[in-house]
């Protein structure tokens, strides 16, 4: 690929040794942060435990999900950057989409958001990065969310990407409206001296085994 050096392995060794269903710590690491939502999610806090009087409890549920997202649950385990310079590398080129693989019978599309930011020299990441793992956990809470993937800042722009994989762009919308989020984005604004956000469409098309990733350009996506 012209222009972008690739590489075979993982830039940080984090992506392979950590449990990517495990929340991730929001601190000013140099790792990647990657994360996966398990399949089974915490129940509401108003919703009873059923009791089928064996004394056996379950704290858990199947999230709503349909199949092809399952398939792309699954895929997504593989995700990874192929250049170090994924934070100035258009997003159809900064991580391998041609090396997931979906059923061919399967057809669906998802929609993506990446931040693009670069830091303000001296500013204080603290309240931000409690700011951003409220936000997190709220966002896990709304639904939706496949994929959150948040990279490490170039040595030499100082430029970072993160990601978002969502069922739906409505799930994106709902998530991105809740307080702790908008006060996540409140300080992003004074933290950040470039801070911008692109819109994406990946597309499993019928047929194919491969996914592709368009611009998003208007109307619902996903479901």
């Amino acid at each position: 690929m012209p222009g972008v050096t690739t590489f075979t392995t993982p830039p940080h060794p984090a992506h392979v040794d950590r449990d990517p269903h495990e929340l991730p710590e929001f601190t000013d690491s140099t790792a990647e942060l990657f994360y996966l939502p398990p399949l089974l999610s915490s129940l509401p806090a108003n919703e009873q435990h059923p009791d089928d009087g064996t004394g056996l409890r379950t704290d858990t549920r199947l999230p709503d999900i349909d199949p092809v997202s399952l398939s792309l649950h699954r895929a997504l385990h593989a995700f990874r950057p192929l250049t170090r310079k994924y934070a100035s590398t258009p997003y159809k080129d900064a991580f391998n989409w041609a090396e997931l693989s979906l059923p061919a019978d399967e057809e669906r599309e998802w929609y993506c958001v990446v931040f693009r930011s670069r830091r303000k020299p001296g500013s204080d990441g603290s309240p931000l990065y409690e700011a951003d793992r409220l936000a997190h956990d709220e966002a896990v809470h709304n639904g939706g969310l496949l994929l959150y993937w948040y990279g490490v800042p170039d040595p030499e722009s100082g430029l970072n990407t993160a990601t978002c994989i969502w069922q739906s762009r409505k799930h994106a919308i709902a998530a991105t409206s809740r307080p702790h989020h908008m006060r996540a984005m409140k300080l992003a604004a004074a933290s950040y001296d470039v801070y911008s956000l692109e819109r994406h469409v990946l597309r499993k098309r019928r047929g194919e085994t491969g996914l592709h990733i368009e611009a998003y350009v208007s109307g619902d996506v996903g479901w």
